[in-house]
């Protein structure tokens, strides 16, 4: 929040084929680059497809270049994490729009880039750049101050610029450490990259996984006895990571969020895969299975089914991948009941 409050706001034989490709695939697990820093040192920090709802991103794309403490990937990251993307939020504290702009500061630092009417706070077109803008005035005001300068300009967001200049660097404040920590972390899920680093904690997901296949599936089962042990698709994924110490967000469209996304022909088993309504939003993401190779996942489709192996292809509507990871996970914001997103604190 800008600046923001003190307070929290199949058969067989294709199953054995399966188990061949993931005993592989445990086999040849590796660390390889494919992070944030990875991208920049090759001048390639630009956003991955399908990160950003279709009608924000060239506006993240131009903006995100402003300065250089800021890339697309962060600009979108920092949005994602005030307000999810949602131009109508509103905080408890009264923060308004997608880049949660207090009224006082709005006023101060509010544009409308064309020069042709009043900037709005409710008006992305307007919030964005404005956001964008008001983070390289920031970088600005704080050059002087030693250590990270991307760093001190996301604190002077949250908790402004002096306090980032009376702490020579992030101040001793847990929310905007937290702020700062999260929204760097969260930038690699918005990040392209070319490569992405195989996921430790695959394995386990997938053995979980396995574990619950032939268990009918139930809408919004979380494996919970009171519901018999069943799952729905995003309650399976979420319960696949948990048994390996990840806590994953309850919906499909939230743990789209929780890691990098290699390409289709970059899949690896443990990978989460995306089904969306449009191919160009993920807020429609509405299903989610875990990779286990050969274009195969874990899948819990529908009433009626039972979890079982299923082509990826089989809904129709592969919208992408995530490759969780722990950092990706922890960095999400959390969700509200209501919808609207507590800047993770």
């Amino acid at each position: 929040m800008a600046v923001r409050r003190r307070t929290a706001l199949l058969g067989g034989g294709v199953a054995v084929g399966l188990m061949g490709l993931f005993g592989s695939f445990v086999m040849a697990v590796m660390i390889t680059a494919g992070n944030l820093n990875q991208a920049a040192a090759q001048g390639a920090v630009s956003l991955a497809p399908g990160t950003v709802p279709a009608a924000y991103t060239s506006l993240i794309e131009q903006w995100g270049t402003l300065c250089p403490e800021l890339t697309p990937p962060l600009l979108a990251a920092q949005l994602y994490q005030e307000s999810g993307f949602s131009p109508g939020a509103v905080s408890p504290v009264g923060a308004q729009g997608i880049a949660q702009f207090m009224p006082g500061t709005w006023k101060i630092y509010g544009i409308d880039p064309t020069h042709t009417h009043t900037p709005s706070v409710w008006d992305p077109a307007d919030a964005i750049p404005s956001a964008a803008s008001y983070d390289c005035q920031l970088a600005k005001d704080t050059a002087s101050v030693p250590g990270d300068h991307t760093a001190n300009m996301l604190a002077a967001y949250n908790a402004g610029p002096y306090a980032v200049i009376s702490a020579g660097g992030v101040p001793n404040i847990a929310e905007t450490q937290h702020y700062v920590e999260n929204i760097k972390k969260l930038a690699q899920s918005f990040t392209a990259a070319t490569t992405v680093a195989f996921s430790s904690q695959a394995a386990g997901a997938i053995y979980y996984a396995q574990s619950k296949l032939g268990t009918p599936y139930l809408w919004g089962g979380e494996g919970l006895a009171s519901q018999g042990y069943r799952f729905d698709c995003s309650g399976l994924t979420q319960a696949a990571y948990a048994s390996v110490g990840i806590k994953l967000p309850r919906v499909a469209a939230d743990q789209w969020y929780a890691g990098p996304h290699p390409s289709r022909d970059q899949l690896q088993p443990g990978d989460l895969v995306f089904f969306s309504h449009d191919p160009h939003d993920p807020s429609q993401i509405h299903h989610v299975g875990i990779y286990v190779g050969g274009g195969y996942m874990i899948n819990a489709p529908h009433t009626g089914a039972v979890i079982r192996y299923d082509s990826i292809d089989s809904e129709g509507d592969y919208f992408g991948a995530t490759r969780v990871t722990t950092d990706g996970a922890a960095a999400l914001p959390a969700v509200q009941s209501n919808g609207t997103i507590a800047n993770g604190h």
